[in-house]
């Protein structure tokens, strides 16, 4: 993040606009709204701009720009067409510390206008750090499109019963609690509908139950899948109940772009455990996820892909329920169908591949399953968490009859930045994974579809995702 967003305190400020034309005369309408006094140095100024300066909502010099006009002001914008004239303003207003913007000019500006979205008193600002302002209007009309007109109404009503809501519930999650419930409930769509007769009742009412149940209330807790890695995976109910969340219990491959879409002030809790290093065991995951529920919060149990697809949900959902504890569970999409959609190798494939099995083989579990049927022909298997077990898979499936020319595929770090999609063949995966170094995650993808990659020679259309094969590793 190059610029820091901030919202500033303009009223009766001395705001300098160099410049008369239609450009400055935008900004100069949003400076006016945020009730800064404007000076506009120009020779000549616009129709607009020049009823404004007869109703007297702006000071005007009717000269070219001298660095003595910038005396006494806060902020300072250079909007004219003429590049030495953009400058001499940016240098004058550097030199006597005063913050500028110079319009479409990042160089020689010290701050930026975002694209707006006003529903006073909330307000979005949408920037791009001067790289494209004509897809931050782009993002603009889409969120205008989102929020109501009356939403400022709304903000302006919570905003008269902040001090009611304190005082009656002084705990914080319990008032968090309340402020969800309000705007998604009966006040609120009243409110955004225009009828404001007998909300304040309602209101009252709402305030009185959610006190007399204060300190009673249980907890609830969320098991959410977050995806392979790619936070533009999570799903809007997953988003949703992030922001709720009190706390929030996260594995190690959730990745801080994820977490950062949590409440911003909600407790977050490491509990990742990394191969052959538990630090944080699956008990003590239980016992968190109870004793804070218990204390009536809010818990989030984050984990990458699916908590039903090796992601031990189902064992956090029976100790829940031992302790009467609200669950919500939220799929996500699990490590498979991620790798396959990154990677363009699909799962399953007329003449190719009838069905797909989604396994693992590390511990005890890799000894208990059906060789035989993983090695047959015309599906697709995805082993999980497979990195430390390729050469014992690759026994295993051999033994059972699967030839080592058999197609399969290696893909690390599904969906995220620096994923990296191995094509190889059942005989060359050992030599292959370890001359490319994996790192954790790696999914192994054993099945004829795989040879679609190599003859492909791309992976989806994505300039994120790299495909590498055995040659470019030596």
């Amino acid at each position: 993040m190059d610029y820091l967003p901030i919202f500033v305190d303009l009223r009766d400020r001395l705001v300098v606009v160099v410049g008369g034309g239609v450009v400055a005369a935008r900004k100069i309408e949003h400076l006016l709204k945020a009730h800064a006094r404007v000076r506009v140095v120009s020779p000549e100024l616009t129709e607009e701009l020049a009823v404004f300066r007869d109703a007297q909502r702006l000071e005007h010099r009717a000269r070219p720009f001298a660095p003595e006009e910038l005396d006494g002001a806060q902020l300072v914008v250079a909007a004219t067409d003429e590049e030495a004239v953009n400058e001499a303003v940016s240098q004058a207003a550097r030199s006597r510390g005063i913050w500028v913007n110079v319009v479409d000019d990042a160089k020689r500006s010290l701050f930026i206008f975002p694209a707006i979205v006003d529903r006073s008193p909330l307000i979005v600002a949408i920037g791009t750090e001067g790289s494209s302002p004509t897809l931050a209007r782009r993002v603009r009309t889409q969120i205008e499109a989102l929020l109501p007109e009356r939403l400022g109404e709304l903000a302006r009503y919570a905003s008269r019963w902040r001090g009611a809501v304190k005082s009656a519930l002084p705990q914080l999650p319990e008032r968090l609690r309340f402020w969800d419930r309000f705007f998604a409930g009966p006040v609120a769509a009243q409110l955004l509908t225009g009828h404001l007769q007998g909300a304040d009742e309602v209101m009252q009412a709402e305030l009185n139950a959610a006190r007399s149940a204060s300190g009673t209330r249980q907890g609830e807790v969320y098991l959410i899948g977050v995806g392979p890695g790619d936070p533009d995976l999570l799903t809007l109910r997953a988003l949703q109940l992030l922001q709720q969340a009190d706390v929030v219990l996260y594995d190690r491959l959730v990745s801080e772009a994820i977490i950062g879409r949590a409440r911003r002030d909600a407790e977050k809790i490491n509990v990742g455990k990394l191969p052959g290093n538990h630090d944080v065991t699956q008990t003590r995951i239980n016992e968190l996820l109870v004793e804070h529920a218990q204390r009536g919060l809010r818990v989030a149990r984050v984990k990458g892909g699916d908590p039903f697809v090796f992601g031990r949900g189902g064992e956090e959902l029976q100790v829940l329920r031992e302790a009467g504890i609200a669950t919500v569970v939220v799929p996500g999409i699990t490590a498979g169908l991620g790798a396959a959609a990154s990677s363009g190798i699909p799962l399953t494939q007329r003449g190719m591949a009838q069905s797909v099995t989604f396994v693992t083989a590390t511990g005890a579990q890799g000894s208990s399953l059906n060789w035989a049927g993983l090695a047959q022909p015309n599906q697709t298997v995805v082993f999980y968490m497979s990195a430390a077990q390729l050469d014992h898979i690759v026994e295993r499936l051999g033994a059972h009859g699967l030839p080592g020319a058999h197609p399969a595929a290696l893909v690390e770090r599904a969906t995220w930045p620096d994923q990296r999609v191995l094509p190889t063949t059942l005989a060359g995966i050992g030599q292959l994974a370890r001359r490319a170094n994996l790192k954790s995650p790696t999914l192994l993808i054993v099945g004829e579809v795989t040879a679609l990659a190599v003859a492909q020679g791309q992976v989806d259309g994505s300039s994120s995702a790299v495909v590498a094969r055995a040659g470019d590793l030596g």
